[in-house]
């Protein structure tokens, strides 16, 4: 619950709490998500609207072998349950499988050491057109500075090919937490547009979002977007009257 209280706090509206299954590691098991409700009784409020929090629940599955990858083509109850499934591959097979078949909104990147592979640009744009998108994780790069190299020369790795397909994580330690705006200053480090490290930490999460929705529903889903009227529009809606009483 402190974690949560300082993410909102430092502006973040929305946070899914992620279940992580290794399957390195024996007997493991894709359990119900929790339901945030039962965690945290009374959510906090938004800081600077009088909206609640919205609390997610996710699901990254670390791959390190093909094998791994059947639990995800079947048609689990449990799976279905997330908001959001995300996959970590560990070999240049895996990350091929997860950008060209794996039904999943994000691909992990490691950026704790060096990838034993390069990025190739046709899997990735697989991945895109899918609306799959992928994550950066930033706090090794906070913590360490020997990670902090791997991150950076990852990330840009990665920017290169994708086009500012990314999203963010932390790791649930507040200290290590960061704002919006300075993971968005992050991302122009790793090498992206002001616009598309912005992107990283906003839109970018929404469409994922909203992916997930897609996924769990096997239907579409429709969202409207307030556009931003121009300066030409907003001078030939004003009646002719005001416009003589603002030029006199």
């Amino acid at each position: 619950k402190i974690f949560l209280t300082v993410c909102f706090s430092v502006g973040y509206s929305v946070v899914a709490l992620n279940h992580v299954i290794d399957f390195k590691e024996k007997k493991q098991e894709i359990i119900k998500p929790v339901s945030p409700s039962e965690l945290f009784p009374s959510l906090p409020i938004v800081q600077g609207t009088s909206k609640k929090i919205k609390v997610l629940t996710r699901l990254t599955l670390v791959v390190s072998d093909p094998s791994h990858c059947n639990l995800l083509r079947s048609t689990s109850a449990n799976i279905r349950l997330y908001d959001i499934i995300a996959v970590f591959p560990k070999t240049e097979k895996l990350f091929h499988i997860a950008c060209t078949t794996l039904d999943v909104d994000l691909v992990c990147i490691n950026v704790t050491e060096k990838l034993p592979f390069y990025f190739r640009r046709p899997p990735v744009n697989m991945a895109i057109d899918r609306g799959i998108y992928f994550e950066l994780l930033y706090t090794p790069a906070i913590k360490d500075s020997t990670m902090r190299r791997y991150t950076i020369s990852n990330a840009i790795s990665l920017m290169q090919i994708c086009k500012g397909k990314v999203s963010s994580q932390s790791e649930n330690k507040p200290l290590e937490l960061r704002g919006p705006y300075d993971v968005a200053n992050l991302g122009l480090l790793f090498g992206l547009p002001e616009g598309e490290a912005k992107a990283a930490v906003s839109t970018n999460c929404r469409a994922t979002m909203l992916h997930g929705e897609t996924r769990r529903s096997a239907c579409g889903v429709v969202y409207t977007v307030k556009k931003p009227r121009k300066v030409e529009e907003e001078e030939t809606a004003v009646p002719a009257c005001k416009k003589a009483k603002t030029q006199a």
